[in-house]
């Protein structure tokens, strides 16, 4: 599914409407006919498609994030996909008032960069790093990362956001991140890790053991690597559920 196949961002459209011009042939803007098969007018669908195709022009993606509803954000990964980011944060706990960001992954077009605390995790670098994204995809992180980023290092992270654990829910598809990977059939290298041993592993780092860290920082490199790939199988299926072929 892309932006352009997507109606539903216009007064008085609504997937029911949406999926009525899909059927009838019009799958993108581009096949737009003038004619609404409900209560929206014609020049109010000319006008979202104009304006929409400008912002898609210049990669825009947060007109589409204020424009499409937030169960509908995930229609906007494929037009972003280069600069998306998958972000992970490791913690030494659940409070982003008591404890504390001990690593930090953001994954984006194949590469993965990971920061430690102590070493090179700080503000700028954070910043730095999203600076260049369009897109933030995370897996309970509008609750859990994105506020203890916030929090820990005095950022605002106002980047369009899909979190993956929404658009898996529409699935069934309910638990962790770990227990859907098994579900869609995604591996892990340490499948038998959980965050309970994220936190083990950077006290035994901080008690000198370097061995620790690099299976801490696998760990989560992991997380937002396979990330990709859960938003590349849930998309899919979305769009299967969601999108109605012409008749």
């Amino acid at each position: 599914m892309r932006v352009e196949n997507s109606f539903i961002p216009v007064r008085g459209v609504g997937e029911t409407t949406e999926r009525k011009l899909w059927r009838r042939g019009v799958t993108t803007w581009d096949d737009f006919d003038g004619s609404v098969p409900g209560p929206a007018s014609a020049d109010d669908v000319h006008e979202f498609i104009t304006t929409a195709q400008d912002h898609l022009d210049d990669g825009d993606a947060r007109f589409f994030a204020d424009a499409f509803p937030s169960g509908s954000h995930w229609r906007l990964y494929e037009n972003f996909r280069e600069e998306t980011c998958f972000l992970d944060i490791e913690t030494t706990g659940l409070s982003e008032y008591r404890d504390d960001v001990t690593v930090v992954s953001c994954h984006r077009g194949g590469e993965t960069t990971t920061f430690v605390r102590g070493r090179d995790l700080h503000a700028d670098r954070l910043q730095r790093e999203l600076a260049d994204a369009s897109l933030l995809v995370t897996f309970n992180g509008k609750r859990f990362d994105v506020p203890f980023l916030e929090e820990s290092f005095d950022l605002t992270v106002d980047l369009p956001h899909v979190d993956l654990m929404y658009p898996c829910r529409r699935l069934d598809l309910t638990g962790g991140l770990k227990e859907i990977e098994k579900t869609v059939g995604i591996d892990r290298d340490r499948p038998d890790l959980s965050g309970r041993d994220a936190v083990r592993l950077w006290h035994e780092y901080e008690r000198g053991d370097e061995g620790a860290l690099e299976t801490l920082v696998s760990y989560n490199r992991d997380d937002t690597a396979n990330m990709e790939r859960l938003l590349d199988t849930v998309t899919q299926r979305l769009h299967d559920r969601v999108f109605e072929a012409p008749e």
